[in-house]
């Protein structure tokens, strides 16, 4: 595949490239797993969003850019490249929002989106449940329909940014006789309904960046649900084919970290070197990431001529995840014992962000779906092999 951007879409990338090169923050932000860094993130997003930045695919109407995927990913290349920081309501703008977008109704859009792009309103998940994990068809959280609201009651686990969020959409159980995929709503909850209670849960790095909820008796009003009733399960999964196949993980940020890779490894090169593999691990790097950003190209041209994303999205996921652990690993080879150590520790030096890169890439073979699933959704939903 040859790139060839028009002048319109160079306009744009200098216009983005000028943009942030004036208006990022001067220093890094706190962690946004930090009640100090979760509002320095969302006063960032209110930043993006007075420029048409915080969501720049939307309609203008919601607070976006209206422009085209191909012009998001270009948004996206300039926004990594320019170490800009991560995005707090990533939650909202890239699952809910193009779920909205087309399941949800015109009051829905105009009430939630616009508040979304500014950062107003945080958004975190609600899928995990301590029995239903990956196996999402697996939900027993209920939500009794009664006089105009539905009772929510049950438990969700691994709520990401539900420690400070301020809304949470998920599936609840809405025909308590229904089974698996049946009989599923998808919900939009304010966090802080009476009878909800949300438990931090810490992360390796020791910082709360998920959280337990419990549902006693939370009331919700029924024109918080997206779409029809029992219809939660398909919708669902147009969600996490945003999550998997395209919107959560741009192509840039992979890029970005095999920039870094590669000269970690030019820095370091006399003391890699001395073991062969992780030449070849820079490379292979390197090589993973551009064609993952080839791969993500030819999916929103195939988007943009009316196709759709399907199981496919659970390859890029696989891709994805392990080419982040791939690379975090390779840098954590390169710097021996030393990335052991925080950045603030007296011998860090140029360890840089690495350690805690490498912690939450862990997790990336786990969270969206875990792989071994995503697996088999591979084999029985395009390779058509029968259930194991």
């Amino acid at each position: 595949m040859r790139l060839e951007y028009t002048e319109k879409q160079n306009r744009f990338r200098a216009e983005v490239r000028e943009w942030l090169a004036a208006n990022l923050p001067a220093k890094p932000l706190a962690s946004f797993d930090t009640p100090e860094g979760f509002e320095q993130h969302r006063a960032w997003e209110r930043k993006l969003a007075e420029k048409g930045y915080s969501a720049v695919t939307w309609p203008k109407d919601y607070g976006g850019r209206g422009c085209d995927l191909i012009e998001w990913l270009i948004f996206e290349e300039e926004y990594w490249a320019a170490g800009a920081p991560l995005r707090v309501n990533q939650n909202g703008v890239f699952l809910l929002a193009p779920t909205l977008m087309e399941y949800g109704t015109p009051e829905q859009k105009a009430r939630f989106l616009p508040r979304m792009a500014t950062g107003d309103d945080i958004w975190a998940q609600g899928w995990s449940e301590p029995g239903a994990g990956s196996d999402m068809a697996a939900i027993r959280s209920r939500a009794v329909r009664r006089n105009g609201h539905y009772v929510v009651n049950g438990q969700k686990v691994w709520s990401t940014r539900a420690v400070w969020a301020d809304w949470l959409f998920g599936l609840f159980r809405t025909d308590p006789d229904s089974q698996r995929h049946h009989g599923l709503s998808f919900l939009l909850l304010p966090l802080k309904t009476p009878g909800i209670t949300i438990r931090p849960i810490k992360q390796l790095n020791g910082l709360p960046g998920f959280a337990e909820i419990f549902f006693d008796d939370v009331q919700v009003p029924v024109e918080n649900r997206v779409g029809d009733e029992g219809a939660g399960w398909s919708i669902a999964m147009a969600t996490a084919g945003f999550e998997r196949g395209l919107m959560l993980r741009s192509p840039a940020r992979f890029q970005q970290t095999a920039r870094q890779l590669v000269d970690l490894y030019r820095r370091h090169r006399e003391t890699a070197d001395a073991d062969p593999g992780i030449r070849d691990a820079v490379i292979k790097s390197w090589m993973d990431a551009e064609a993952y950003a080839l791969a993500t190209y030819r999916t929103a041209c195939r988007l943009a001529k009316g196709g759709q994303i399907g199981a496919e999205a659970s390859t890029n996921k696989i891709f994805w995840s392990e080419l982040d652990l791939l690379m975090h690993e390779t840098a954590m080879r390169i710097l021996g014992a030393r990335g052991e150590l925080m950045p603030n520790a007296p011998d860090g030096g140029d360890i840089g962000a690495w350690l805690d890169g490498f912690l939450f890439s862990l997790a990336g073979p786990i969270y969206a779906g875990t792989n071994e699933i995503q697996r088999n959704i591979i084999a029985e939903r395009m390779l058509g092999l029968p259930r194991a």
